[in-house]
This record gives structure tokens, sequence and C-alpha cells, in this order.
């Protein structure tokens, strides 16, 4: 590059683009890279209190911001991501249809441990929308090293892309509700409406609801009836803490799934259950999902839509953030769902 002062740049192609900033009001790209300077240009560039202009002579084996955005905009994309053209020395990847967008994290780590590279992104396992900014990144200087783009490349792509959308899928959706006082007619079922309207924005098909005693051995036949009917997904209401009469835990570890947690670091919903028989999830609710606003529930549900097998240690993060009250109060990071995101 070449910096030429502005009273003598008629003429000259600009490298890169400009920038205006009226405080409070916009920041929008007045001039564009490529482009000729003309004498009715020098005011205007004065004006934005450009004296000075860089014009394009690049040393060997430097990259230009645009052409380093793009390169770390490409490797950097995996399925459901797309990207378009620099503006202003960036570009910004966005989610290609609805779904859970997965972050890399210890790629993305490496990649901004390089110097001059900037690769920023939504949080993990965050529900996002078709056409929703999800990262941009650009390089610091105008030109960069391209040993230092070759390494950034490397990381935004290797094992895995760094970035991913998972598509939502339209799961067959069973309930199963239990409670003596539900069953024999005592109390109307309060749970079954609220999980059809959290579970909507999916596009969940309704199997079916049933409503058993609180007798293990009829939770687990009436689960495994539901798998059996064709249920990818069977979440179990009510009957879970920590009272006698409650046996819902001991229905789900009756079936013989593999039991992920009982019990979650977040708040509302910490008698949260979550198994898998085979590929199924099964789904024990604690009663604040009929209650609260936002709980465990909201954070896993998109997870689940998105056949994003979820772990232990997948619980255990959730903690970070998990005051779910203090989530609605910020949108941040996690409850995002049916706000921001949607």
């Amino acid at each position: 590059m070449q910096k030429v002062p502005v009273n003598k740049a008629v003429g000259m192609i600009l490298c890169h683009d400009l920038t205006k900033i009226v405080p409070g009001r916009e920041k929008t790209r007045a001039f564009r890279r490529g482009h000729i300077i003309t004498p009715a240009d020098i005011p205007a560039l004065l004006d934005m209190g450009k004296k000075h202009i860089y014009v394009w002579d690049p040393g060997a084996g430097l990259v230009h911001e645009d052409e380093a955005a793009i390169r770390l905009a490409r490797s950097a994309a995996g399925p459901g991501v797309t990207w378009g053209e620099p503006n202003q020395g960036k570009v910004t990847l966005k989610a290609a249809h609805d779904g859970i967008l997965k972050v890399r994290l210890e790629q993305l780590n490496r990649v901004n441990s390089l110097e001059k590279i900037s690769l920023a992104t939504l949080h993990n396992n965050r529900p996002v929308a078709a056409g929703q900014p999800v990262a941009g990144t650009r390089v610091i200087p105008l030109a960069i090293e391209n040993e230092i783009l070759v390494e950034a490349e490397r990381h935004c792509g290797s094992p895995s892309p760094l970035l991913t959308v998972l598509p939502f899928r339209p799961l067959w959706v069973g309930v199963v509700t239990t409670g003596t006082e539900v069953y024999e007619g005592r109390i109307r079922d309060g749970f079954c409406s609220i999980v059809r309207r959290k579970t909507a924005p999916f596009g969940a098909r309704m199997l079916g609801q049933v409503i058993v005693p609180d007798d293990p051995d009829c939770i687990s036949r009436e689960i495994l009836q539901m798998i059996g009917e064709g249920a990818e997904l069977v979440l179990v209401t009510g009957g879970m803490s920590v009272d006698p009469d409650d046996v819902t835990p001991a229905g789900i570890r009756g079936t013989g799934a593999q039991v992920v947690t009982y019990g979650a670091p977040v708040l509302p919903g910490s008698m949260f259950m979550l198994a898998y028989l085979g590929h199924v999830p099964v789904v024990g609710l604690p009663g604040c999902v009929m209650f609260n606003k936002t709980t465990i529930f909201d954070l896993v549900l998109p997870r689940l839509f998105a056949g994003d097998r979820i772990t232990r240690e997948d619980i255990v993060a959730l903690g970070h953030g998990g005051l779910c009250a203090e989530c609605e109060a910020c949108h941040y990071p996690h409850c995002s769902f049916g706000k921001s995101a949607w």
C-alpha cells in the first residue's frame, strides 16, 4: 500500500472501504474499495477527516483485508451457514435456515489467538432464524501476511467447520402425564397445553397424551408404548420432586433408558431429568414449567428438535447463565428462544 495525500490522489484507486460516521445517527460506507478518486471527492474526504488515503500496492505475501475476510468466512462456514460480500473489510456469516447454532469453541479460540485476526460469533447452542447473522470476521490491518491467514483457515476448518446450523426437525411428540390426582379427575392437567405451545414453533407433531397414576411400572409401560407407536420425543410431566409419591424418575429409569441427568444447575428447573432410549429423548419435566416463563425446558428444547444429543457435560455447562430470571432480563446467553431470535 502507498499513503498518498488526498489532494494528490485524483485518478488513483482507493484500496479499502471508507466509513462515514455521523454521531448518534449513522455509520455508512461512503467510498467503496476500487473507487477512482475524482476532484469532486476531495472536499468530502476532507470533511471526513481524511488528509491521506491508501492506494493498493501489495508487498510480497500480503493479502488484502477483503480477500482475507472472505477466506476466513469460507473456511469457518459449515452446513447451514452462508456468507456475503465484504463491507468495510468485514464479512458477515448468516444462518441458511432455522436451527441451532453450533460453535466449536476451541477452534474459535485458536483462531482469535492469532495476531491480526478477528472472528466473533453468537453464543454456542443458540436458536437462530434463517437469515440471522451468526458471526462476523475480518483482519485488523488493511493487509495481512498470507502465512497467518493460512494458519487461521486451518483452525477454522479443522477438524470440522467452526460454524454449523443444525436444522429443526418436526418430531412426533408423546406426552405422559403423571399424577394420581389428575388420573382420578380431582384436578385438571395444566401441562399439556403448555407443552403444545412451547413445541409448536419447531413443527412438533403431537402423537397424543396419556394420563397415568403415580405408579412407576405404569409410567414405564406408557413411555414404551408411546415410543412403540412412533414417538421421537417423549415428555413426562409431573411427579419430579423428592416427595415419596413422586415416582416419575423411577418410571423413566424402569424403561431401561440411559439416564443423562436427574437434576440440573438451572433455576427454575433443577428437578429436570433427561434420558435416552436408543435415539429417543425421554424428558422428565418439573412443575415449574407450568408456572415460569423460562425454565430448563426452554434451554434444552431447541437442541432436542435439532437432533443434538445432549450430554451430562452440556447440562453441567448450563450453570453459567442458568439463573433464568437473569436470562429473561438480559436475553443472555441461552434464553433468546421466543424473544430476539424469533
